[in-house]
């Protein structure tokens, strides 16, 4: 487990001291409301280099054995079109929890169909989905060849579901500075930091089950892409003045129920559907080589 702590050590200390170097800046936060989303941004390709750095002191070939892979097959696209049920849900129990009241006008969005509730989720899915196989799946990939590609590798042979669980709350705890400065969790940063980490769990095992069945981290980075760019949708139905970070919407309680829906669905899905029973065995992952096709 040398190399998982290295990494670790690495993928951590860089962000805390991005953090850091943000919060000695002064930026306000309150004034530019994108600042810690550049900030996470950025942040997203520290994976990446922790990746490279632990490859290199191990002498690996770099990018070697992390899962990039372009050979396409019929879980690339379940991956992919499993995503849109997570903020659907989300929206589903946030109707149970606090009621639903439109919060998009015909001044906000100049559009005039979009004013309607069923237009902005159309237009806010086809966008996302979009969007999550272009740009958002290429920052993403900072993410992914470190979280389901290096780390993942390192725990070849180890239970599927102890792994999920181990590499999600590594993945959560990793936000901490991000959402100590104010990201997802404005309200409540303390106890957002917690909040990200029981999320990351069942996100952890939802992604791990394509990227395994797939045999590619880039179905990873685009189902994590897609993810981001959806995780707004439940905000067109909230009353912001009536929203709690802890609660609504995609990185809440009811966003965690979803992915748990989701979770639990997958797990029937392997335990009585399929024959592989994936999530019960070792978890295997081929070697591959960045130009694989």
């Amino acid at each position: 487990m040398k190399n998982v702590k290295l990494y670790i050590a690495i993928a951590y200390g860089l962000i805390w001291g991005a953090g850091l170097v943000f919060y000695l800046s002064g930026t306000n936060v309150a004034s530019f409301a994108g600042a810690t989303q550049l900030l996470a941004s950025f942040c997203m390709f520290i994976p990446l280099v922790a990746t490279l750095i632990c490859q290199k002191s191990s002498k690996e070939p770099l990018l070697r054995n992390v899962g990039i892979s372009w050979k396409v097959n019929r879980w690339w696209f379940f991956g992919w079109l499993i995503v849109p049920l997570i903020p659907l849900l989300t929206i589903l129990f946030t109707h149970w929890t606090i009621g639903l009241s439109f919060n998009v006008t015909g001044e906000t969005v100049p559009l005039g169909f979009m004013n309607k509730p069923v237009g902005m989720v159309g237009i806010t899915l086809l966008s996302g989905m979009v969007a999550g196989v272009t740009i958002n799946a290429l920052f993403a990939f900072g993410e992914e060849i470190g979280w389901r590609g290096y780390l993942l590798k390192q725990f070849e042979g180890k239970n599927f579901l102890t792994t999920s669980i181990i590499i999600g709350i590594i993945w959560g705890l990793w936000h901490a500075p991000l959402i100590l400065l104010g990201h997802n969790y404005p309200q409540h940063p303390q106890w957002g930091v917690l909040m990200m980490v029981v999320l990351s769990i069942p996100l952890s095992f939802i992604i791990q089950y394509f990227r395994v069945k797939s045999g590619s981290v880039i179905v990873a980075a685009v189902m994590h892409g897609t993810f981001n760019a959806l995780a707004g949708m439940a905000y067109i139905f909230i009353d912001m003045n009536n929203w709690n970070d802890l609660i609504d919407a995609s990185c809440g309680l009811t966003g965690i129920c979803s992915l748990l829906v989701v979770a639990i669905a997958i797990f029937l899905f392997d335990r009585y559907i399929t024959r592989e029973h994936l999530i019960t065995r070792p978890i295997s992952i081929p070697n591959t080589t960045p130009h694989e096709k």
